[in-house]
C-alpha cells in the first residue's frame, strides 16, 4: 500500500505543473495584450450596441452577400458573444464569435476561462478577419441545410442554428430573433434572385464539400488546459474575471441569462469583477 506522504508528493507535482502551466498562460495573454495596446496606442474604443452594429454592419453585409449568412444574424451573434465588442477577447484578440484554437490553426493564441480553464481561443489581426472565420466556422456539415435558406430570412437561421447544435441554451433564437428586433438589425438582410440564390449556393456548397474530410482539424478545439487543472465548476458557484458577461457565463453553464440572475436573486444584467454567481 502506498504511504500517505507518496499521494502527498504526487499531489505537490500536480499542482506545481499546473503553477507552471497556468503562468505560460498568463505571460501569453500579457505579450498578446501588450501587442494590441501598441497596436492601438493604449487606447480602445468603448462600444455600445449601437456604436458597435454601425462599426460592423459593413463586414457583416459583405460576409452575407459572399455567403448567405444574414447580416442582422452575425450582428446579433456578435452582440452576443463580444458584449457589443467590450470583452477582453474581442478588444485583444479582435475575436468577437469566441471561435476556439484547432490543430490546423497557425496563429496567435489567448487563453481564458471558458469549457474548461484556460481554453485556447484565436487571435485575429483585426475584427474584419474574425467576421470572416465566423463565416468559415458555419460552411461545415452540420449546418450545410441553413445555406439553402434565403438570405433575409433571419427567424429560420435563428431556429437552424439551434436545431444544428451551435448553443444548448434552448432560449438561443429567441435571444437572437430580440436582439434582431431590438435594434432593427433586418435592415441589413437583403433580399436575391433565384439566379443569385442558385450560384450563391453552388459557390458556398462546394466549398462545404471540400471541407467535409478536413472538419475535425479544423473545427475541434485542441484541449490546452494544464496538467492537473481542473472545471472551473467546482462547489456550484463561479467567480466573475474580467471580460465576463452575463451572457457569456449562462451559455458556459448550459442556463438562460434569466435562469442565472433567478439563481442570483439579480434584477439587472450588471456583473462586477470577482462576483461570486451561482450557477447550478
Amino acid at each position: 500500500m502506498r504511504s500517505y506522504n507518496h499521494y502527498i508528493f504526487i499531489a505537490a507535482i500536480l499542482i506545481f505543473f499546473s503553477s507552471c502551466g497556468t503562468r505560460k498562460f498568463s505571460k501569453n495573454n500579457k505579450q498578446i495584450e501588450k501587442a494590441a495596446n501598441k497596436a492601438n496606442n493604449n487606447s480602445y474604443k468603448s462600444y455600445n450596441t449601437l456604436s458597435y452594429i454601425d462599426e460592423f454592419k459593413g463586414v457583416a453585409v459583405e460576409e452575407m452577400n459572399a455567403n448567405g449568412i444574414p447580416a442582422s444574424i452575425t450582428l446579433a451573434q456578435g452582440i452576443l458573444e463580444s458584449g457589443s465588442g467590450n470583452s477582453d477577447l474581442a478588444k485583444y484578440a479582435n475575436n468577437h464569435f469566441g471561435i476556439k484554437c484547432t490543430s490546423d490553426w497557425k496563429g496567435k493564441n489567448y487563453f481564458r476561462d471558458d469549457d474548461q480553464k484556460n481554453d485556447c481561443f484565436r487571435v485575429y489581426k483585426d475584427a474584419r478577419e474574425s467576421f470572416r472565420d465566423h463565416s468559415e466556422f458555419l460552411k461545415r456539415k452540420r449546418y450545410s441545410f441553413l445555406f439553402q435558406l434565403d438570405k433575409n430570412d433571419y427567424k429560420s437561421w435563428a431556429q437552424g442554428l439551434k436545431t444544428a447544435g451551435y448553443a444548448t441554451n434552448p432560449k438561443y433564437p429567441d435571444l437572437l430573433i430580440n436582439t434582431i428586433e431590438k435594434y432593427q438589425l433586418y435592415q441589413y438582410d437583403q433580399s436575391e434572385n433565384e439566379k443569385q440564390k442558385i450560384a450563391r449556393e453552388d459557390r458556398v456548397f462546394s466549398e462545404i464539400n471540400q471541407n467535409i474530410p478536413q472538419e475535425k482539424a479544423k473545427f475541434t478545439p485542441v484541449e490546452t488546459p494544464p496538467a492537473g487543472a481542473k472545471p472551473i465548476l467546482a462547489d456550484g458557484t463561479y467567480t466573475v474575471v474580467k471580460g465576463d458577461t452575463l451572457y457569456n457565463i449562462a451559455k458556459r453553464f448550459n442556463l438562460t441569462v434569466d435562469q442565472l440572475k433567478m439563481l442570483n436573486e439579480m434584477s439587472t444584467d450588471a456583473i462586477k469583477l470577482g462576483q461570486i454567481l451561482k450557477v447550478k
